[in-house]
């Protein structure tokens, strides 16, 4: 079944160079970019993003780094999209991804890790609305 799901390359690939080979890698795997965009959040839009972390220990340091620079946020599109993504940006903690996926290639660490992607079609709902809804329904970014 073909799935949209949401991809953001986070400010620590960004800053490294990485987004144009992070692309390939997307490419390279069958997914099709449908919307893409590179902007630099607010710590409002990065608190009401992650606001599912609100009450764990890392939520404020999450925050300040997705606020530390640019993200190139993107709606994948393939076959079971959410699972490939997920499968292909590797475990979050860098150290334990296997060979070839986006984290052991591009992240630095648990925390810098290069990527984020919806973990289940909810999310994925949920997460791309925020980016990419109409205007009026957007719970994010103004364009």
């Amino acid at each position: 079944m073909i799935e949209h799901t949401l991809a953001i390359i986070k400010p620590d690939a960004m800053a490294a160079g990485h987004a144009k080979d992070i692309i390939s890698h997307i490419k390279k795997h069958g997914f099709t970019i449908v919307e893409q965009e590179t902007m630099h959040l607010s710590k409002r839009d990065a608190q009401a993003f992650y606001a599912e972390h609100k009450d764990r220990g890392f939520f404020g340091e999450l925050v300040e780094f997705m606020i530390s620079g640019p993200v190139t946020v993107m709606v994948l599109e393939k076959e079971n999209a959410i699972a490939d993504w997920r499968k292909l940006m590797g475990a979050t903690n860098p150290a334990e991804a296997e060979e070839g996926t986006i984290r052991k290639l591009f992240g630095a660490s648990k925390g810098e890790n290069a990527t984020h992607g919806s973990d289940s079609a909810a999310a994925a709902e949920r997460e791309i609305d925020f980016f990419f809804a109409e205007p009026e329904e957007q719970s994010c970014c103004s364009h």
